[in-house]
């Protein structure tokens, strides 16, 4: 624990900017949600929840905190792509979360998911690593969730979806250009060709880093995107019955 505040003390500049973009994406959520509440015409509802609902919310994000943690630790390379490449489908229970919750809780599963994963393994990157996880995610789960909270409904939410999948893509592609692989290459002592050329060795079309970008970074998130939004279609609408039903 104490070396996870030597690293926050150390690499403030990257903490204080992923508070920030948290902050940000919350007070852009919370218009969201109050204008979706006065068009379905349920800020009522939303006044009127009690100490028990809201307790229950807390337990299920907790839970889904927890199983997101896990999910992180199940990460594993794709064979087609760089070898310090690794997928994971942690935003599965993140975008369950925003859907059923809004997209406040999204990010706030989103942001503590990471946080207890720093906080039990520490950082290799300065937090930059984490930073760029943290907002690849949100860019993901938040637009999607925006979009569904303002009317609920299957078409919504696979348009959601969607727009999502190829907001994550992009925000993707531009943060490995422009902070990762540069971070990257200075943190571990190398030159940005030899990390082109990691992913010249998964796939012989990589050759330089648009390339790279187009053959490596964009098909991880993809996949990852893909996937979660196919079992996100599938599972959500029986869950949330479940969720907000209190197990019943």
């Amino acid at each position: 624990m104490k070396d996870f505040f030597d690293s926050v003390a150390k690499n403030s500049g990257i903490v204080i900017a992923t508070l920030v973009s948290m902050l940000v994406l919350v007070v852009i959520a919370a218009f969201v949600e109050r204008y979706a509440n006065k068009l379905n015409d349920s800020e009522r509802e939303t006044k009127g929840r009690t100490g028990t609902q809201r307790t229950r919310q807390l337990v299920v994000m907790s839970m889904l905190i927890a199983i997101a943690v896990v999910l992180m630790y199940l990460d594993f390379p794709l064979p087609f792509l760089p070898s310090f490449y690794k997928i994971d489908f942690s935003e599965l229970p993140v975008m369950i979360g925003a859907f059923t919750f809004g997209p406040i809780s999204g990010i706030l599963i989103e942001f503590i998911k990471i946080l207890i994963k720093t906080m039990i393994k520490g950082t290799s990157t300065a937090f930059v690593g984490e930073f760029a996880n943290f907002i690849v995610g949100s860019a993901f789960v938040v637009p999607a969730s925006i979009i569904y909270v303002l009317k609920k409904t299957r078409i919504r939410a696979f348009i959601g979806l969607v727009a999502g999948t190829v907001v994550c893509v992009i925000a993707g592609c531009i943060l490995n250009v422009y902070l990762l692989l540069p971070t990257y290459a200075v943190l571990f002592h190398m030159d940005l060709n030899t990390i082109i050329s990691m992913g010249t060795k998964a796939n012989a079309s990589i050759k330089d880093l648009t390339t790279f970008v187009l053959l490596a970074t964009v098909p991880l998130n993809l996949i990852k995107c893909v996937v979660v939004s196919l079992i996100t279609g599938c599972i959500y609408k029986p869950l949330s019955r479940v969720i907000k039903n209190g197990g019943k």
